[in-house]
């Protein structure tokens, strides 16, 4: 099946309230494990792609042919969309020329007008080739790529305005933030959601790190309209601790173990565990 934008999965979702996960690829173990388990479940799925990952992994071009050729060879039915993730104006134009289906352009740094005015040029080149398109309100705390954000609730108003744009999802900081949440974390702040919500009204709206945030609060946060999570830095955990135990346990060392196929497959198979979990929690299973 080819790469789809994301605007069905997620209007579907936004009506079933249920959330699809955004799982964030760094290489083709990355990319493989998730897709297998997106498979396996039945559920649709959007692989992330920051600007950093495309760079490590030699270009946009080079993992849209990594992920279209994964999808034939591995069969995959279920709907995929490929999506960049935190995207610059420059970094969305280029993602859009190598063949993505999805881009999300982060112009939360911005005045909200400059904002505004990049969002909807766009939006218009989207619109005109079929892809979805992600904007965001609100910078999401912690780090990603070397962005730090300190986790801002966004304006609801604001969000209603590039809203109305026409982007096919929001993502409105809500206290949210990227990487380990800290142990004086005050949680999300469900009175922006829900006034985000009750402004923006059907359109599918995003939370990013996904990462530690607690079920009861991903659940009541998909209750409020949230239909797209996105996780990274959990499946990094779970392929460094697996990856630890291999070496700590000395199987590098045993015959080929030192083989890059053994060597990552605990992380591989950690990786699927972790995609598994939360697509259980955000309730896409069997929802492709």
């Amino acid at each position: 099946m080819p790469l789809v934008n994301a605007a069905e999965m997620l209007t579907k979702a936004k009506a079933g309230h249920y959330a699809v996960g955004q799982f964030n690829i760094n290489n083709l173990e990355w990319t493989k494990a998730i897709l297998m388990t997106a498979q396996e479940l039945n559920s649709p799925v959007i692989l992330g792609v920051s600007e950093g990952a495309g760079k490590y992994m030699a270009g946009y071009k080079t993992v849209v042919g990594m992920v279209n050729g994964m999808i034939e060879e591995l069969n995959i039915t279920v709907p995929v969309a490929l999506h960049l993730d935190h995207g610059s104006y420059e970094g969305a134009k280029k993602c859009i020329e190598a063949g993505f289906s999805s881009i999300m352009f982060d112009g939360s740094h911005y005045p909200i007008e400059e904002n505004i005015a990049k969002t909807k040029e766009l939006v218009a080149i989207c619109k005109e080739k079929g892809l979805s398109i992600e904007a965001e309100v609100g910078a999401i705390g912690g780090e990603e790529d070397g962005v730090i954000g300190k986790g801002e609730c966004a304006d609801p108003q604001e969000c209603k305005q590039i809203a109305d744009l026409g982007v096919t999802m929001l993502a409105a900081g809500i206290g949210n933030i990227h990487g380990k949440y800290p142990e004086n974390w005050e949680g999300l702040s469900f009175e922006t959601l829900d006034a985000v919500q009750k402004l923006t009204g059907a359109m599918p709206l995003v939370l990013h790190g996904g990462t530690g945030i607690p079920a009861d609060m991903i659940k009541k946060a998909i209750s409020l309209g949230v239909s797209k999570i996105n996780v990274n830095t959990e499946c990094q955990l779970a392929f460094q601790a697996a990856t630890r135990k291999y070496i700590e346990e000395g199987k590098d060392l045993q015959g080929k173990g030192f083989d890059p196929r053994k060597l990552l497959a605990p992380g591989f198979e950690a990786i699927k565990a972790t995609v598994k979990e939360k697509m259980e929690l955000f309730g896409s299973v069997n929802k492709a």
